[in-house]
Protein backbone atom coordinates (compact mmCIF):
# COMPACT_ATOMS: atom_id res chain seq x y z
CA UNK A 1 0.00 0.00 0.00
CA UNK A 2 1.39 3.38 -0.93
CA UNK A 3 2.16 5.78 1.95
CA UNK A 4 -0.25 8.62 2.60
CA UNK A 5 0.86 12.17 3.44
CA UNK A 6 0.40 13.19 7.05
CA UNK A 7 -1.24 16.43 6.00
CA UNK A 8 -2.44 18.24 2.92
CA UNK A 9 -2.36 22.01 3.02
CA UNK A 10 -5.12 23.85 1.22
CA UNK A 11 -4.23 26.09 -1.68
CA UNK A 12 -4.39 29.67 -0.39
CA UNK A 13 -6.37 30.69 -3.48
CA UNK A 14 -9.05 28.03 -4.08
CA UNK A 15 -11.67 28.42 -6.78
CA UNK A 16 -14.89 29.83 -5.31
CA UNK A 17 -17.93 28.81 -7.35
CA UNK A 18 -21.44 30.12 -6.72
CA UNK A 19 -24.05 27.56 -7.88
CA UNK A 20 -26.48 30.37 -8.72
CA UNK A 21 -23.92 31.79 -11.14
CA UNK A 22 -22.43 28.65 -12.71
CA UNK A 23 -25.85 27.05 -13.27
CA UNK A 24 -27.48 23.68 -12.70
CA UNK A 25 -25.41 21.63 -15.16
CA UNK A 26 -22.07 22.86 -13.84
CA UNK A 27 -23.20 22.34 -10.25
CA UNK A 28 -24.19 18.77 -11.11
CA UNK A 29 -20.76 18.11 -12.63
CA UNK A 30 -19.09 19.43 -9.48
CA UNK A 31 -21.25 17.19 -7.28
CA UNK A 32 -20.65 13.94 -9.17
CA UNK A 33 -16.96 14.69 -9.59
CA UNK A 34 -16.40 15.59 -5.94
CA UNK A 35 -18.60 13.08 -4.12
CA UNK A 36 -16.71 9.92 -5.08
CA UNK A 37 -16.91 7.02 -4.90
CA UNK A 38 -20.69 6.67 -4.74
CA UNK A 39 -22.52 3.36 -4.23
CA UNK A 40 -25.00 2.38 -6.93
CA UNK A 41 -28.53 1.14 -6.35
CA UNK A 42 -30.56 -0.57 -9.06
CA UNK A 43 -34.09 0.22 -7.93
CA UNK A 44 -36.99 -1.89 -9.11
CA UNK A 45 -40.56 -0.62 -8.77
CA UNK A 46 -43.97 -1.55 -10.11
CA UNK A 47 -46.85 0.61 -11.23
CA UNK A 48 -50.37 0.19 -9.89
CA UNK A 49 -51.12 -1.56 -13.21
CA UNK A 50 -48.36 -4.11 -12.56
CA UNK A 51 -45.79 -2.74 -15.05
CA UNK A 52 -42.23 -3.19 -13.81
CA UNK A 53 -39.54 -0.51 -13.91
CA UNK A 54 -35.82 -0.63 -13.19
CA UNK A 55 -33.37 2.27 -12.94
CA UNK A 56 -29.92 2.93 -11.42
CA UNK A 57 -29.26 5.64 -8.83
CA UNK A 58 -25.91 6.80 -7.45
CA UNK A 59 -27.40 9.41 -5.11
CA UNK A 60 -28.07 6.58 -2.66
CA UNK A 61 -27.02 5.53 0.83
CA UNK A 62 -28.00 4.08 4.19
CA UNK A 63 -29.52 6.44 6.76
CA UNK A 64 -30.57 4.37 9.80
CA UNK A 65 -30.24 0.96 11.43
CA UNK A 66 -33.26 1.24 13.75
CA UNK A 67 -35.36 0.96 11.75
CA UNK A 68 -33.02 -0.14 8.96
CA UNK A 69 -33.54 2.46 6.26
CA UNK A 70 -31.97 3.71 3.06
CA UNK A 71 -32.42 6.73 0.84
CA UNK A 72 -32.39 7.37 -2.88
CA UNK A 73 -32.59 10.75 -4.55
CA UNK A 74 -34.71 10.71 -7.72
CA UNK A 75 -33.96 13.67 -9.97
CA UNK A 76 -36.49 15.14 -12.38
CA UNK A 77 -36.26 14.39 -16.09
CA UNK A 78 -34.70 16.97 -18.39
CA UNK A 79 -38.17 18.40 -19.10
CA UNK A 80 -39.03 18.61 -15.39
CA UNK A 81 -41.37 15.59 -15.41
CA UNK A 82 -41.22 12.86 -12.77
CA UNK A 83 -39.39 9.60 -13.48
CA UNK A 84 -41.36 6.36 -13.46
CA UNK A 85 -39.44 5.24 -10.36
CA UNK A 86 -40.78 8.18 -8.37
CA UNK A 87 -44.30 7.96 -9.75
CA UNK A 88 -44.46 4.27 -8.86
CA UNK A 89 -43.15 4.86 -5.32
CA UNK A 90 -45.59 7.71 -4.77
CA UNK A 91 -48.44 5.40 -5.78
CA UNK A 92 -47.45 2.08 -4.20
CA UNK A 93 -44.87 3.08 -1.52
CA UNK A 94 -42.86 -0.02 -2.49
CA UNK A 95 -39.45 -0.58 -4.08
CA UNK A 96 -36.50 -2.98 -4.09
CA UNK A 97 -32.84 -1.98 -4.02
CA UNK A 98 -30.59 -4.47 -5.82
CA UNK A 99 -26.81 -4.46 -5.33
CA UNK A 100 -24.55 -3.91 -8.34
CA UNK A 101 -21.59 -6.19 -9.04
CA UNK A 102 -19.16 -5.77 -11.92
CA UNK A 103 -21.17 -8.15 -14.12
CA UNK A 104 -24.15 -5.76 -13.99
CA UNK A 105 -22.38 -2.68 -15.43
CA UNK A 106 -23.87 -3.17 -18.91
CA UNK A 107 -27.34 -3.52 -17.39
CA UNK A 108 -26.80 -0.31 -15.40
CA UNK A 109 -25.97 1.55 -18.61
CA UNK A 110 -28.92 0.08 -20.49
CA UNK A 111 -31.45 0.89 -17.78
CA UNK A 112 -30.12 4.43 -17.26
CA UNK A 113 -31.34 5.52 -20.70
CA UNK A 114 -34.63 7.49 -20.93
CA UNK A 115 -36.84 4.64 -22.16
CA UNK A 116 -40.51 5.24 -23.08
CA UNK A 117 -43.10 4.94 -20.35
CA UNK A 118 -44.32 1.38 -19.87
CA UNK A 119 -41.07 -0.37 -20.82
CA UNK A 120 -39.98 -3.07 -18.37
CA UNK A 121 -36.25 -2.34 -18.19
CA UNK A 122 -35.49 -5.56 -16.31
CA UNK A 123 -36.71 -7.63 -19.26
CA UNK A 124 -35.11 -5.26 -21.77
CA UNK A 125 -31.70 -5.68 -20.09
CA UNK A 126 -32.03 -9.47 -20.11
CA UNK A 127 -32.10 -9.76 -16.32
CA UNK A 128 -33.92 -12.49 -14.41
CA UNK A 129 -36.86 -11.42 -12.25
CA UNK A 130 -37.39 -12.96 -8.81
CA UNK A 131 -40.58 -12.43 -6.78
CA UNK A 132 -40.28 -10.49 -3.54
CA UNK A 133 -41.91 -11.58 -0.30
CA UNK A 134 -43.16 -8.36 1.31
CA UNK A 135 -43.52 -6.03 -1.69
CA UNK A 136 -44.70 -6.40 -5.29
CA UNK A 137 -41.66 -5.12 -7.26
CA UNK A 138 -39.42 -7.89 -8.53
CA UNK A 139 -35.83 -8.53 -7.46
CA UNK A 140 -32.87 -9.06 -9.81
CA UNK A 141 -31.62 -12.65 -9.63
CA UNK A 142 -28.17 -11.57 -10.82
CA UNK A 143 -27.72 -9.24 -7.81
CA UNK A 144 -26.09 -10.60 -4.65
CA UNK A 145 -28.11 -8.48 -2.19
CA UNK A 146 -31.68 -7.18 -2.26
CA UNK A 147 -33.49 -4.83 0.10
CA UNK A 148 -37.28 -4.99 0.05
CA UNK A 149 -38.41 -1.50 1.06
CA UNK A 150 -41.48 0.53 1.96
CA UNK A 151 -41.28 4.29 1.53
CA UNK A 152 -41.78 6.12 4.83
CA UNK A 153 -40.76 9.68 3.87
CA UNK A 154 -40.59 11.67 0.63
CA UNK A 155 -38.95 15.10 0.64
CA UNK A 156 -39.10 17.49 -2.30
CA UNK A 157 -35.88 19.38 -3.04
CA UNK A 158 -36.14 22.32 -5.43
CA UNK A 159 -39.07 23.76 -7.37
CA UNK A 160 -39.77 20.90 -9.75
CA UNK A 161 -37.62 22.21 -12.60
CA UNK A 162 -34.78 20.10 -14.10
CA UNK A 163 -32.16 19.43 -11.43
CA UNK A 164 -34.77 19.24 -8.68
CA UNK A 165 -35.22 15.91 -6.93
CA UNK A 166 -37.21 13.93 -4.41
CA UNK A 167 -35.46 12.19 -1.55
CA UNK A 168 -37.12 8.85 -0.85
CA UNK A 169 -36.44 7.21 2.50
CA UNK A 170 -37.46 3.58 2.67
CA UNK A 171 -37.62 1.19 5.59
CA UNK A 172 -36.01 -2.16 4.79
CA UNK A 173 -38.60 -4.86 5.38
CA UNK A 174 -36.41 -7.81 4.31
CA UNK A 175 -32.77 -8.41 3.39
CA UNK A 176 -31.94 -11.08 0.81
CA UNK A 177 -28.23 -11.99 0.85
CA UNK A 178 -26.44 -14.56 -1.30
CA UNK A 179 -24.68 -17.04 1.05
CA UNK A 180 -21.42 -16.62 -0.90
CA UNK A 181 -21.04 -13.02 0.33
CA UNK A 182 -22.16 -13.59 3.94
CA UNK A 183 -20.15 -14.92 6.86
CA UNK A 184 -20.78 -14.57 10.60
CA UNK A 185 -23.10 -11.62 10.15
CA UNK A 186 -20.80 -9.68 7.84
CA UNK A 187 -20.71 -9.02 4.09
CA UNK A 188 -17.59 -10.25 2.27
CA UNK A 189 -16.29 -7.63 -0.15
CA UNK A 190 -14.21 -9.87 -2.43
CA UNK A 191 -17.02 -12.10 -3.81
CA UNK A 192 -19.43 -9.15 -3.85
CA UNK A 193 -17.33 -7.38 -6.53
CA UNK A 194 -19.07 -4.11 -5.76
CA UNK A 195 -18.50 -1.16 -8.06
CA UNK A 196 -18.87 2.55 -7.46
CA UNK A 197 -19.89 5.51 -9.57
CA UNK A 198 -17.33 8.18 -10.35
CA UNK A 199 -17.55 11.30 -12.50
CA UNK A 200 -18.90 11.28 -16.04
CA UNK A 201 -19.41 7.72 -17.31
CA UNK A 202 -16.65 6.21 -15.16
CA UNK A 203 -16.90 3.45 -12.57
CA UNK A 204 -14.49 2.23 -9.90
CA UNK A 205 -13.61 -1.16 -8.41
CA UNK A 206 -12.66 -1.92 -4.82
CA UNK A 207 -9.07 -2.91 -5.59
CA UNK A 208 -7.46 -2.30 -2.21
CA UNK A 209 -8.76 -2.27 1.36
CA UNK A 210 -6.83 -0.90 4.33
CA UNK A 211 -7.48 -0.30 8.03
CA UNK A 212 -6.01 2.84 9.59
CA UNK A 213 -4.29 2.53 12.96
CA UNK A 214 -6.53 3.04 16.02
CA UNK A 215 -6.80 6.61 17.28
CA UNK A 216 -4.41 7.70 19.99
CA UNK A 217 -6.00 8.18 23.43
Amino acid sequence: MRPFPQSRKQNPSPLVLDPKIIGTKAAYQLLIGSIVPRPIAMVSTQSSQGIGNLAPFSFFNGVSSNPPAIMISVARNSDGSKKDTLKNIETTKEFVVNSVGEWLVDAVDQTSAPHPHGIDEMKMAGLTALPSQRVKPMRIAEAMIHFECRAIHLYEIGDGTPGSSTIVIGEILLFHVDPSVYREGKILLEPLHAISRLAGKSYGRISEVFDPPPPQT
